[in-house]
């Protein structure tokens, strides 16, 4: 059994241990036909990969990092900004499938896209874009943005495809806590879509 040496004044690093996200959801028929799709992606290309628990299924609107402990000040400031937010219900579409690559990294995301350029969602997320800067929370924001759900992490690589389309009408977004290496997603707080 080896220990860990400290020295004094050195720390040991901090171990992330939970990740903040805003994103959008599914509703129960989406997320079902999304499961079915992942599975259905897996038994025909061989794939080793496990589909995601269905209800992780969701759309990252905004990663707000990982964290030593749920990060209190800034789930604070965070859903301030978020509850500023009115916009209208609006529908999405996802009708493609394949592969992200994520250099460095063995297992690959298999994902779910847009077909179109997804204009509705795109200006969704720019309305939170803009709300989190209003609120001071700009630093770290990733502005590029390429909607998708991830359905599984696999070694093979699948180039896109069409499949039959998935929609949902989005009604709310959320500000997820997920506990790193868990696969555990609680909901901290959600705001419908309103005019």
């Amino acid at each position: 059994m080896s220990e860990q040496l400290l020295l004094p004044g050195i720390e040991a690093p901090v171990v992330p241990t939970d990740r903040l996200f805003f994103a959008l959801r599914p509703d129960a028929d989406a997320a079902e036909q999304i499961a079915s799709l992942a599975q259905n992606l897996r038994d025909e290309h061989g794939l080793k990969g496990k589909p995601l628990k269905t209800p992780h299924f969701h759309v990252t609107l905004h990663f707000l990092g990982d964290h030593a402990g749920l990060p209190q000040p800034l789930v604070a400031v965070a859903s301030q900004a978020a509850a500023r937010i009115a916009t209208q219900p609006f529908p999405v579409m996802f009708d493609r499938v394949g592969s992200f690559r994520n250099k460095g990294r063995r297992l690959q995301p298999l994902v779910l896209r847009c077909g179109d350029d997804a204009p509705a969602l795109v200006a969704f997320r720019q309305t939170l874009t803009d709300a989190l800067k209003h609120a001071g929370i700009a630093r770290g924001l990733d502005m590029r943005f390429t909607p998708h759900v991830t359905l599984l992490y696999d070694s093979r690589l699948l180039p896109e495809q069409v499949v039959a389309p998935i929609q949902w009408t989005v009604s709310e977004f959320v500000l997820i806590h997920s506990l790193i290496g868990k696969t555990r997603h609680i909901p901290l707080e959600r705001w419908p879509l309103r005019g």
